[in-house]
């Protein structure tokens, strides 16, 4: 990546090393460590795309599967912004994102959200074209902003996770940290098994 990209995309606490507090560098670490599972997950719910029709019950168990990864991801983000625009000192000093992450925050909240709602919506209701095409749209949408998403953090998330494992590097909390990425995770799971043994009438339409 040159010399303008990283500028463009890393934040001012990875430039200047503004992250010292433990509770600020920590929420970076959880945030981080949550953004790689989520990476990995969506991943292979890439791999279903490539043969949707026969491989639509793994993709929408998937789908299922990333739901608390996802809400504890928002729930760290959402965390940072409300402490950074609140005013709290600590925060402040870590920075926000840099403007073109910044500017599209918003974005992949909410087509992160709007792709599951409707993916949900489909697995419970059926194949409705309305939910259909909003699903689509949003996937759309929702890919690329990801992509900008997932460019900006590349090194940082990495970087933040192997840290956050890392004895030497260790921060307080770390325990408690790493054990709400390994619950989502978990959670995740017990959701899409427990849906699995469902007949759902989007799958069974397309059958």
């Amino acid at each position: 990546m040159s010399r303008t990209a990283r500028t463009a995309f890393d934040t001012p606490s990875t430039q200047h090393s503004g992250e010292t507090d433990a509770l600020v560098a920590g929420n970076a670490r959880l945030t981080a460590m949550a953004g790689v599972l989520l990476l990995v997950l969506l991943a292979l719910e890439g791999l279903t795309i490539v043969r949707i029709r026969p491989l639509l019950p793994w993709h929408v168990l998937l789908g299922f599967a990333l739901i608390p990864p996802v809400v504890l991801k928002l729930a760290s983000t959402g965390h940072r912004a409300v402490r950074y625009y609140a005013g709290d000192p600590r925060y402040r000093a870590a920075g926000p994102p840099r403007p073109l992450l910044r500017l599209i925050a918003p974005i992949v909240v909410a087509t992160s959200v709007g792709v599951l709602a409707t993916g949900v919506e489909l697995w419970f209701q059926g194949n409705t074209r309305v939910w259909v095409h909003a699903h689509q749209l949003l996937f759309v949408t929702w890919f690329f902003a990801m992509t900008v998403h997932v460019l900006g953090y590349s090194i940082r998330a990495p970087r933040l996770t192997l840290q956050e494992l890392a004895p030497s590097t260790r921060l307080p909390g770390g325990l408690a940290r790493q054990s709400l990425v390994i619950a989502s995770l978990v959670l995740g799971v017990a959701l899409a098994l427990a849906l699995a043994t469902q007949a759902s009438p989007f799958v069974l339409s397309l059958r």
